[in-house]
C-alpha cells in the first residue's frame, strides 16, 4: 500500500453542524493538502497519471485537497482525510487491463448457421406460392 502521508499538510478550521459548544470552540474540521508536483514518492509518469485522473479535485497550484468534518474529533477527521486521500491516489494509479475479445468457437458458428437455415425454411413455407 502507498504511504506518502509524510508529504501531506493539514489545515484545521471550525466545523459546521452538530456538536454544540464543541463546534464553537474547537477546530475539528480538517483539510488535507498534498502537492503532487513536489512529491518525492512518485515517478513523473505516476504524477502525470494522478494529475489527469484527479484534476477535478486539485486547485490551480497543483494541490490535492480533501476535507473531513465527519466526527467531533480532530484526530479522527485527520485519519479519515488521510485515508480518503490514500484511497483516491491508489485508485488513480490503477491501470485497468484492456479486454481482448475471444474468437467464436466452431460450434457457435455452426449453431448460428443452422438457426439461420431453419428460420429461412420457416419463412419459405409462409410464401403464398407454396399454397398452390
Amino acid at each position: 500500500m502507498i504511504d506518502f502521508s509524510q508529504e501531506i499538510k493539514y489545515k484545521t478550521s471550525r466545523s459546521s453542524g452538530r456538536g454544540g459548544q464543541n463546534v464553537n470552540k474547537v477546530e475539528t474540521k480538517v483539510e488535507a493538502v498534498w502537492n503532487v508536483e513536489n512529491s518525492l514518492f512518485f515517478t513523473s509518469e505516476e504524477k502525470i497519471c494522478i494529475k489527469n485522473k484527479l484534476s477535478n479535485r486539485m486547485n490551480k497550484m497543483g494541490d490535492l485537497c480533501i476535507n473531513s468534518s465527519e466526527t467531533r474529533s480532530q484526530i479522527e477527521n485527520k485519519k479519515i482525510a488521510t485515508q480518503k486521500m490514500l484511497q483516491l491516489v491508489t485508485q488513480s494509479l490503477y491501470k485497468s487491463t484492456i479486454r481482448k475479445p475471444s474468437e467464436r468457437t466452431r460450434s457457435s458458428i455452426e449453431k448460428r448457421l443452422m438457426f439461420k437455415k431453419k428460420l429461412s425454411y420457416i419463412k419459405k413455407l409462409r410464401n403464398k406460392n407454396n399454397w398452390e
